[in-house]
């Protein structure tokens, strides 16, 4: 089963109840430029930091940011990091209601991550992993129980903190059978026997070995395991396989492989949230199990790209599917204005910096690649806007341009470092710019930075003009008057 829009689409309004551990994910990013004098460990100038929901909590940012409505239950302490979680929650959507059970005495669970550069250099844990009392548990089932009937499918999202106790689990999963819904369960815990009447569970390799104590490389050794996992819990079995993609294993049928989506690795932190997320809201929208998967599948493709734990929205899936499965004539990956501008801004949000250039790129050079890759560089998301064929015409002469539009939107897209292309029929970007507020401008060092069009709009907003060394002798148009003497 294909993966098309209408399956995105479809995600919009969905309601999920997601119960599990909620977090706070806490990042501290710098430069590593020397070791220290005291022991030998790396010494980070902090230049970041900040903090985003883990565990449930980013299940349910996920789901938010999909456009699904989630409903989230778990627990906090009686601490700071309780207001800062409930701060993070009420920032990512009104759609997210949440239902956090205080329990006094108890720690809320903070995962913080020190980031030399692009690396994780070390994890500092602030955590109380055991069961949580009588009384916590009695007042998340009655929660669970009033809203089972108001979704259309049940996430449990455990990560062994203790708030889903055998009891909890027990009776969440008895309140989605009495409501007709589904359960999808993201697994910790070593025994699956508490987990028997889930639809779906979803592992990855290591936690499934765990479960089942067989090994799980290799394409027979997984279904092997996943077998056991089937046998039981009764449940079908999403497996997560890293750079191997996922695999879906339900009784009586067929295995479902997918190869991995992202075109690049950064940061693998969360990306199980985002798969179970995927999942959850796909099934709860009315999707088979095969298509949510196909969905996760997408998802985890794009949240794999990003710097920490990360979220994915309906415009980037969508895109993400045109440039996997459209031909070169449909112009993957040549976003409208509006998508762009929904894009560029979901990136602000994650504290990424966007970057900006622009150009016919009508036979793609030396120097086109050069410019990309310089551009790329020195930002965290690029994109590249397009002359359309009216505008590069208009610059080049009645006989540019050689390619389509369409062409080299598609080709653009492709190359490594290119997030998002744009069209744009006027003779300057500078509506466009206006438009996409970029962090970083980036031209040729063959322009002076007060010839640069929008470089006053980036400036005023605090962002940087970037110009790029240039490629000696490479030029659309010598390559084309060369051709032509041959």
């Amino acid at each position: 089963m294909s993966l098309n829009k209408s399956h995105i689409e479809r995600l919009a309004g969905a309601r999920v109840l997601v119960v599990g551990d909620v977090m706070v994910d806490h990042y501290v990013t710098g430069k590593v430029q020397r070791v220290s004098d005291e022991a030998p460990v790396p010494v980070i100038h902090v230049a970041d930091e900040r903090w985003t929901g883990g565990g449930a909590a980013n299940v349910a940012a996920n789901i938010a940011a999909m456009g699904g409505k989630p409903m989230l239950v778990g627990i906090t302490g009686a601490d700071p990091a309780a207001s800062t979680l409930a701060g993070i929650i009420a920032a990512i959507s009104d759609h997210v209601e949440a239902h956090l059970v205080t329990e006094p005495g108890r720690p809320t669970t903070i995962k913080t991550r020190y980031m030399g550069g692009q690396h994780q250099i070390v994890r500092v844990d602030r955590e109380q992993a055991t069961p949580v009392s009588r009384t916590t548990e009695d007042r998340l089932i009655e929660i669970i129980e009033d809203l089972a009937d108001d979704c259309g499918a049940i996430m449990l999202s455990d990560y062994a903190k203790g708030a889903l106790t055998d009891r909890v689990l027990a009776a969440a999963i008895a309140a989605a059978a009495k409501a007709g819904v589904p359960v999808i369960i993201d697994p910790k815990r070593a025994d699956w026997s508490a987990y028997r009447g889930a639809a779906v569970i979803t592992p990855n390799r290591k936690e499934l070995q765990l479960a089942t104590r067989a090994p799980c490389g290799g394409d027979e050794e997984c279904a092997v395991a996943s077998a056991i996992a089937i046998e039981a819990t009764g449940a079908a079995i999403l497996l997560t396989r890293s750079e191997q993609g996922m695999s879906l294993y339900r009784p009586g049928q067929a295995a479902v492989h997918l190869s991995a989506k992202a075109r690049e690795v950064f940061d693998v932190s969360g990306a199980g949230d985002t798969v179970a997320a995927t999942l959850a809201l796909g099934i709860a929208a009315g999707l088979s199990q095969e298509t949510a998967m196909h969905a996760a599948n997408v998802a985890a493709g794009i949240v794999v790209g990003k710097r920490g734990t990360a979220i994915t929205t309906p415009a980037e899936m969508m895109a993400a599917i045109d440039q996997t499965g459209r031909g070169l004539s449909d112009a993957p990956g040549a976003l409208s204005l509006a998508d762009a501008k929904a894009r560029r801004e979901a990136w602000g949000r994650e504290g990424l910096t966007v970057g900006f250039t622009n150009g016919c790129f009508d036979i793609l050079h030396a120097g086109h690649i050069s410019l990309l890759r310089q551009s790329a560089a020195a930002c965290d998301r690029l994109i590249v806007a397009l002359n359309t064929d009216a505008s590069v015409s208009a610059l080049k002469g009645p006989e540019r341009p050689v390619q389509s539009e369409q062409v080299r939107a598609a080709v653009i897209a492709a190359v490594k470092g290119v997030d998002a292309v744009i069209l744009f029929g006027e003779q300057t970007p500078l509506e466009v710019i206006r438009e996409l507020q970029p962090d970083l401008l980036v031209k040729g060092a063959d322009y002076a930075e007060d010839q640069i069009v929008g470089a006053d709009i980036v400036r005023a907003r605090g962002g940087r003009i970037l110009r790029v060394t240039l490629v000696d002798g490479q030029s659309t148009t010598k390559v084309i008057e060369k051709s032509r003497k041959k």
